[in-house]
């Protein structure tokens, strides 16, 4: 979730710090997605994806609800085809990343996401016609590199299906992007809502299909709604309330909390370790990226991500 980038940079009330402390807060949130599904002892990908976006769609139904004065069906309209691709977009994005999680290492997985942010520029640069900085460019060479080096050792560590799924999550992050800009939507939720129905649809119909059923242990119910209410839910309201006086350059450095934390928990609580591989891939990766925002810093307004 840390690749979405907002077009909105000031807001009236709101001070800078304030913005930054929940930008920050929203990382916070959203690095929590793999020590919760590491604690999931049963459910599968599907399962998973079901009871966390039952629980997302509620939560942004009630959100979108307030800030639209108790019309939320039509807010959700008028995001329109974009928001319609850009929700499809988050499905893919929702299901790779709880696959990836599972069957790789969370540094491996939340390392590779960071690539969102590059593909999109590249979909933009085709579909969009949009200008691409030499710095961007010169930075997704970077990327590319740390993402061979993470893939290649994955490949090695047989977990070359937990890799791939990363990046189909990657792309699909940056498909919603791409549709956003593409409509000009400046306000995301409604297209995360239609991601979260649309999850919903897909995750249902493949447990119905492949009979894994909804039987679930409460604890791995409670965990998946907890994910789609506040790891995802609310760390989108906190980024999206924060970006109103934080430039977007600045909101991708400071998203990368999620990446650097995530990590971190599952270290700390699970033992869970990382290989060199994935250090220095994911180094180079982070280094591209925080390299491409600085360079965004210097030039107003900043073009990409």
């Amino acid at each position: 979730m840390a690749t979405v980038d907002p077009t909105a940079v000031a807001a009236p009330t709101m001070r800078y710090a304030s913005g930054v402390a929940l930008v920050l807060l929203a990382g916070v949130f959203w690095s929590t997605m793999g020590i919760g599904i590491r604690l999931i002892e049963q459910a599968n990908v599907w399962q998973i994806l079901f009871y966390r976006s039952c629980a997302l769609a509620t939560f942004l139904f009630v959100f979108i609800s307030f800030r639209s004065g108790f019309g939320p069906l039509a807010t959700v309209r008028r995001a329109g085809l974009a928001g319609v691709i850009g929700g499809f977009g988050l499905v893919f994005a929702f299901a790779g990343g709880i696959y990836a999680i599972q069957t790789t290492t969370v540094a491996n997985a939340m390392f590779l996401f960071v690539a969102a942010p590059f593909v999109a520029a590249a979909l933009g640069w085709v579909l969009l016609r949009e200008a691409v900085r030499r710095a961007t460019w010169i930075a997704m060479g970077f990327a590319v590199l740390g993402i061979l080096i993470m893939v290649a050792s994955g490949i090695a560590a047989g977990r070359l299906a937990g890799n791939l799924s990363a990046l189909l999550s990657a792309c699909g992050f940056a498909v919603f992007a791409i549709a956003l800009r593409w409509g000009r939507l400046e306000d995301m939720f409604p297209a995360v809502f239609l991601a979260g129905v649309f999850s919903i649809a897909v995750g249902g119909l493949v447990c119905v299909v492949a009979n894994y059923g909804f039987s679930l242990p409460s604890r791995d119910i409670a965990i998946a709604f907890a994910l789609g209410v506040f790891q995802v839910g609310a760390g989108l309201a906190l980024f999206t309330l924060g970006s109103k006086v934080v430039p977007a350059a600045e909101l991708v450095l400071l998203s990368l909390t999620e990446v650097l934390l995530a990590p971190l928990w599952v270290w700390w609580l699970l033992g869970e370790t990382v290989s060199a591989a994935t250090l220095g891939g994911g180094a180079i990766l982070l280094l591209a990226l925080a390299g491409n925002a600085l360079s965004g810093l210097r030039r107003k307004p900043v073009p990409v991500i």
